[in-house]
């Protein structure tokens, strides 16, 4: 049984337990992966045909991955798209939960009405045929916002209900969830006609089909008799009744998580599903793999200390026989572009010495904290790669650029058609394309209404400009377009921190703010064509270091990792919702997380004077630092241990 040389007996005891409920407690870098892909070649070299075992991972990336480390076991090629493997059919099925979902809705669902092959919607599908709905109810996005609407419907379809229940129980309520109702119905009548389904129903449709039809779900069970799933701490309630569902003949349910890594709750991952799956499972039994196979001790210990202060969580202690490894480094700089100067010149200095930039992060609490790190690194020339949209290639941010670029010069049509629908004003195609070819008279009256009013704005702000300096003029924009209102003030937690990246052009433009008017607004609006000209030809397709939120990291590791912006009020983030208690732990796991990507040398950066929306803010010191212990970290700067007591 060579294939399980190398493994620990925590790992071993998790492959070779091949029957019954399983909750595998697995630490980071622990070789939850491996655990993952040996225990499938076990099942199969125990007689287990391998197309009666089911892996659900989270990302498309991750399921690649993990084909990729099967295929070599067996006989048939495991790199297609599981929908596409009809063919192979001694293949075991590794997917996403939504490619489960449509997996499932492919081969039952025309038991409810859906169709064979049916389209998928993405969010900004599904919002755009929302927005319609509304205009068609005569609800302006001053009113409603179609994301609002989105959220109220996908939170529904999570708790198990579809349109027609949703419009019987809220037809009759208040402004909002009647609306909600109304344009729930229509929604689903553009979804059926387009022969389409959104992201929510390829979960929810599942459950409902298996709950409802007793024959499918047996064909289901009897398919997939051993079911795996990966990160189970972020799965969502309608999720973990899905697996229930699949699991509840056989009991086969092998579980991999850690809740120390749960930082996905705000998009409706519940820690329950691991935290009582012993209660689920009265059965079942738990392994725990504390051995971590990725970092120093240093690190390891200094993770060990942070977490083990959450309450809500399973006993688990990390430990490691790798080498002490070098001490964590803290750094305090005197505000955002010197803690990136500092970061960039500390990079520098690592790949001169012979670093590869890709084995470098770059982490952040918040998107806008990513200006001045991208800034820094093209000071310093240090290659670098944006994981997600670079700052001021950001929707939000554009759409705020063609409003200040409107104010001075109107005849820009690309600017107008984008600040027009940024944020929804009720202006269309049709009607820009009227008022370009100067058919103004051909406006009906409703029409030429919102005309006038988004001109006056654009006027209003031409005026504005020729007096303000840059930052207050930024300021008014955001006020006069719109953008304040829809994101921050009635939008979600993504809208607010969207809103953020907003707020962010202020800070660039304030140091532009020693020349008024439009000479000073015009270098500013020149300064962020420039970067984003520059990230283009820097960036290229060489390799370089990586720049990301802590979210996006989860699950990859690095060499080196920093985290900057380590202040209290940004990590850990203040006001992330009603929860107190359970968002301040979660702020820890997310820092756990940050300092867990790193297998060598963590970096840990804070400013004393962050700009944030064109002003200065002095910040206090993350009080995570202060768990850390000063055993195994230094400071680099001036302040010495003063950091922890500032």
């Amino acid at each position: 049984m060579n294939y399980l040389d190398g493994l620990n007996e925590a790992q071993k005891r998790a492959i070779l337990t091949t029957d019954g409920p399983i909750s595998v407690l697995a630490g980071a870098g622990s070789g939850k992966t491996r655990v993952l892909t040996t225990r499938i070649y076990h099942l199969v070299r125990q007689g287990v045909p391998a197309r009666e075992i089911l892996a659900v991972t989270f990302t498309n990336k991750a399921a690649r991955e993990m084909r990729e480390r099967v295929r070599a076991t067996f006989s048939v090629p495991l790199d297609s798209a599981p929908n596409e493997r009809r063919d192979a059919e001694e293949a075991p099925f590794i997917a996403t939960f939504h490619g489960l979902g449509r997996e499932l809705l492919e081969q039952y669902g025309k038991r409810i009405g859906i169709p064979r092959f049916f389209g998928i919607y993405d969010r900004d599908d599904s919002e755009k045929a929302i927005g319609a709905a509304l205009k068609a109810l005569d609800v302006g996005a001053k009113e409603l916002s179609p994301r609002a609407i989105l959220g109220r419907i996908s939170r529904a379809k999570g708790a198990g209900m579809n349109a027609r229940e949703f419009f019987e129980k809220y037809s009759r309520s208040g402004f909002g969830m009647r609306i909600t109702a109304e344009t729930w119905l229509r929604y689903e009548k553009t979804l059926a006609d387009e022969k389409a389904l959104d992201f929510d129903d390829l979960i929810a449709l599942p459950a409902r089909l298996l709950e409802e039809h007793a024959d499918i779900l047996e064909q289901a069970q009897n398919r997939w008799r051993y079911i795996h799933i990966d990160e189970y701490q972020d799965t969502s309630a309608l999720q973990g009744r899905l697996a229930n569902l699949l699991a509840a003949k056989h009991q086969n349910l092998f579980v991999v998580g850690d809740i120390d890594q749960t930082i996905y709750t705000w998009r409706g991952a519940t820690i329950e599903n691991l935290l009582e799956f012993e209660k689920t499972y009265p059965a079942a039994q738990t392994i725990i793999l504390e051995r971590n196979y990725r970092s120093t001790k240093n690190l390891v210990d200094a993770a060990n200390a942070v977490i083990e202060k959450n309450k809500n969580r399973k006993e688990k202690y990390s430990t490691t026989e790798n080498e002490p490894g070098e001490p964590i480094v803290a750094h305090l700089a005197v505000n955002a572009e010197e803690e990136a100067l500092w970061i960039a010149r500390k990079i520098r200095g690592l790949m001169q010495n012979g670093t590869p930039p890709e084995d470098i992060a770059i982490l952040f609490r918040t998107n806008f904290q990513s200006r001045a790190l991208e800034e820094g690194l093209l000071r310093a020339g240090v290659p670098y790669k944006l994981l997600g949209t670079r700052f001021f290639a950001r929707k939000e941010v554009k759409d705020a650029l063609a409003w200040m670029r409107l104010a001075l010069d109107p005849s820009r049509e690309a600017d107008t058609v984008r600040a027009a629908g940024a944020p929804p004003r009720g202006i269309g195609k049709v009607t820009l394309g009227k008022m370009a070819a100067g058919q103004r008279s051909e406006l009906r009256a409703g029409e030429r209404a919102k005309v006038e009013a988004f001109e006056r704005a654009i006027n209003d702000l031409a005026r504005a400009a020729l007096t303000l300096i840059p930052s207050e003029f930024v300021k008014l924009a955001v006020e006069t377009s719109g953008m304040r209102r829809v994101l921050y003030e009635e939008g979600n937690a993504e809208d607010r921190e969207r809103f953020q990246n907003v707020e962010e052009l202020a800070s660039v433009a304030a140091r532009h703010d020693a020349v008024a008017g439009k000479e000073g607004i015009a270098a500013f609006l020149a300064e962020t064509a420039l970067a984003s000209d520059q990230d283009e030809l820097d960036r290229g397709e060489r390799p370089g270091v990586t720049l990301m939120t802590v979210h996006a990291a989860k699950g990859l590791e690095f060499g080196t990792v920093f985290v900057a912006g380590m202040e209290e009020g940004l990590f850990p983030h203040e006001g992330m919702g009603d929860d107190t208690d359970r968002d301040a732990e979660e702020e820890r796991r997310l820092f756990y997380v940050a300092m867990t990507r790193a297998k060598e040398r963590l970096f840990l950066t804070l400013a004393r004077v962050r700009k944030i929306y064109g002003s200065d803010y002095a910040f206090e010191p993350s009080s995570f630092l202060a768990d850390i212990d000063s055993i195994v970290m230094q400071y680099d700067d001036a302040y010495g241990e003063d950091i922890i007591d500032a």
